[in-house]
């Protein structure tokens, strides 16, 4: 980060704030869950309604402050619960997915956790594609949930030939893709879910957003989480993030590797609207490493390599944007994940 030095000091600006209106009758919670959807009302009290920070530090000589939202605090340690439940959670409002079907998604892996373990909570069989380059540690996980692993290698066409691989075996029948790169179902979780979450716990201190940045895999998180704090404060900036060492937002194709799981995954997904967004902003996969190793050593907070590449990037808006500004981010997921 241009040799700025960063120090933080941390503190909890908001308490959990329970936006949906979910109820459950305790008496019940250890009996035979019956229906549908009784788990998705028990898996709803497991995600979501995380607590947002606010983070002091020191760079370039000079304080500063960003507000984080803890997604790492959901079911499996990741924003991707949020949307492998509402994806479920609207594929059985609307009879797109059936109880015996397999789940088959294509993903480089937060997605993949998410969905093993919703998935199975939900009494489905789930096969998870993903390329053969992604951490061990990733695969262990998903394999924990008991789902199935296929791997595809850089020769057999990397992640679009996950994606591709994933529409084939749909084919035969029986199978539900979540389709997570295209499902207009993946921003609207957050649209629905972690935006007003994020403006009534700024609300509650008296702050309104200035700027929101967040990584890019699927574009879900940056677009639902967008178009909703639009809607309270019109001017607003919606920044994208990518790693500065594979730009695929600004070039719009993959142009080198990088070491951030999870974001610029070799393509811009469907659901990424770039002329409804901001500037974009860049970060090293060094600086996102060094990042979450500082938040976690220094902070207590066990978050992941994108969690650090979205700190890198609202210190950067931050400096832009003055000392006063608002800018939130998210820490998307834990270093268990990694």
């Amino acid at each position: 980060m241009n040799n700025g030095k960063v120090l933080f000091v941390f503190m909890v600006i908001a308490s959990f704030v329970r936006l949906d209106k979910i109820t459950i009758d305790m008496e019940t919670v250890t009996k035979n869950i019956a229906t549908t959807s009784e788990r998705i009302q028990r898996l709803w009290q497991l995600v979501g309604n995380t607590p947002m920070l606010e983070l002091h530090y020191q760079y370039k000589g000079k304080p500063g402050r960003i507000f984080v939202k803890c997604e790492h605090y959901n079911l499996t340690g990741s924003i991707k619960d949020r949307m492998a439940l509402y994806i479920l959670h609207k594929a059985y409002e609307n009879g797109s997915i059936q109880p015996t079907d397999v789940i088959i998604e294509a993903t480089s892996g937060n997605t993949g956790i998410s969905f093993a373990a919703i998935g199975k909570a939900m009494g489905h069989e789930v096969n998870i594609i993903m390329p053969n380059w992604l951490s061990k540690e990733r695969m262990d996980i998903i394999r924990g949930f008991g789902a199935r692993i296929i791997t595809v290698s850089k020769e057999e066409g990397g992640f679009l030939g996950s994606i591709r691989l994933s529409e084939n075996m749909a084919a035969d029948g029986d199978v539900f893709l979540p389709q997570q790169f295209s499902n207009c179902f993946n921003a609207e979780a957050h649209e629905r879910t972690t935006g007003p979450e994020i403006y009534f716990q700024l609300q509650q201190i008296g702050l309104l957003p200035d700027a929101f940045v967040a990584g890019v895999g699927t574009g879900g998180t940056v677009m639902g989480i967008g178009q909703y704090l639009r809607g309270e404060n019109p001017a607003i900036t919606i920044h994208p993030l990518e790693p500065s060492e594979s730009p695929t937002l600004t070039t719009g194709y993959k142009t080198g590797s990088h070491r951030i799981q999870g974001i610029s995954d070799e393509f811009i997904p469907s659901i990424v609207q770039l002329d409804q967004l901001d500037e974009t902003v860049q970060a090293s996969d060094g600086d996102a490493i060094i990042m979450a190793q500082k938040l976690s050593a220094e902070l207590g907070l066990a978050v992941g390599i994108s969690s650090g590449a979205n700190v890198v990037g609202a210190i950067k808006l931050a400096e832009k944007l003055g000392s006063d500004s608002v800018v939130v981010t998210i820490l998307p997921d834990s270093n268990k994940n990694i």
